[in-house]
């Protein structure tokens, strides 16, 4: 699949590529992310496309399916007491996270090899349909960059328009620094995935897993984009970026004026680390609603999810918004 073929392209260019390297499944799947799924025959393909469907509504009047749960809602699971390492640059799989939270640990993964800084894809809670969106640090440090914001302001999109509630799970570090990506426009398609959770009126939830730094933490569902609930991890960390790069900017002069410039950043780091290494000054201001131990986590979001089932948010009379294409 391709607009303009290898001939072609040889003609015009000089460049030289085959078939399936331009526009194979695999090349729109990892590439290009025209493609959301690759199925390895047209048997798996249907079947893939049957459970796509299970999670979606017959139209956007509905609310979506609901299948009878199996999965226990009020299940704690102690193993996400230890997921997050303790050393913060350490990274670990968002998907361990995710499977352990949503029914039978049943996650069907979208654009799963595109972006894949960032994780989408449809899983159940209480049988419920709920799209789930998480940077992924074990990828680019979970940071977020042109693809990913669009990939994620694309999926919740398409939750708002079939009623499909958002669970959000954010350790973030940043947007990805650079001339490529700041020439690309970052700040464009950034705005993009902000625009897409600002203007989502289905109930959205979140939880901070551990880095919620600068303006990559507001655009993963947080309060100030109205998120209906948002919870917090001990481990959590909302503050305007890391320690150290924090320290360097904020308190240049002091460190550059003192006698022992090292001690003194290492003094200031660990006054920001008591400050802004926790999630409690957040919630203190209302930023977060509630810091929850991890292992509660799922009944904390189901109970959550039923508060909000009623959830009525009109907005203004207009043809549609205008999303920074």
């Amino acid at each position: 699949m391709f607009i303009t073929g290898p001939d072609v392209i040889k003609t015009v260019t000089g460049e030289e590529v085959g078939f399936e390297e331009l526009g194979g499944a695999m090349s729109h799947n990892s590439k290009s992310g025209v493609a959301h799924f690759a199925s390895d025959d047209e048997d798996a393909c249907l079947e893939d496309a049957r459970y796509l469907l299970s999670f979606l509504p017959q139209n956007n009047l509905e609310t979506a399916p609901r299948v009878m749960p199996t999965d226990d809602p009020l299940r704690e699971d102690p193993e996400l007491d230890t997921i997050v390492p303790d050393n913060p640059n350490k990274p670990y799989d968002m998907r361990d996270v995710i499977h352990r939270v949503v029914d039978d640990g049943e996650f069907y993964e979208v654009h799963e090899h595109f972006a894949r800084n960032l994780v989408c894809g449809f899983a159940r809670l209480d049988g419920h349909s709920i799209g789930v969106v998480g940077n992924q640090p074990s990828q680019l440090a979970g940071v977020l960059d042109i693809e990913s914001s669009e990939k994620g302001a694309r999926f919740i999109r398409t939750c708002d328009a079939f009623n499909i509630p958002i669970l959000t799970f954010c350790d973030v570090p940043g947007f990805l620094p650079g001339t490529t990506q700041e020439w690309g426009g970052i700040i464009r398609h950034g705005a993009k995935l902000l625009y897409a959770y600002a203007e989502a009126t289905v109930p959205k939830i979140t939880i901070i897993t551990r880095k919620a730094y600068g303006g990559a933490y507001d655009v993963m569902g947080s309060k100030h984009l109205a998120a209906d609930f948002n919870f917090a991890w001990p481990t959590a960390e909302v503050a305007v970026m890391g320690p150290e790069g924090a320290v360097n900017i904020i308190h240049r002069r002091d460190i550059a004026s003192s006698p022992t410039p090292d001690s003194r950043r290492q003094k200031l780091i660990e006054d920001y680390k008591a400050h802004f290494a926790n999630p409690y000054v957040a919630a203190e201001r209302g930023y977060i609603d509630d810091v929850i131990v991890p292992h509660e986590t799922r009944p904390k979001v189901i109970t959550a999810l039923q508060t909000l089932q009623t959830k009525r948010e009109p907005g203004p009379r207009r043809k549609h918004g205008n999303i920074p294409l």
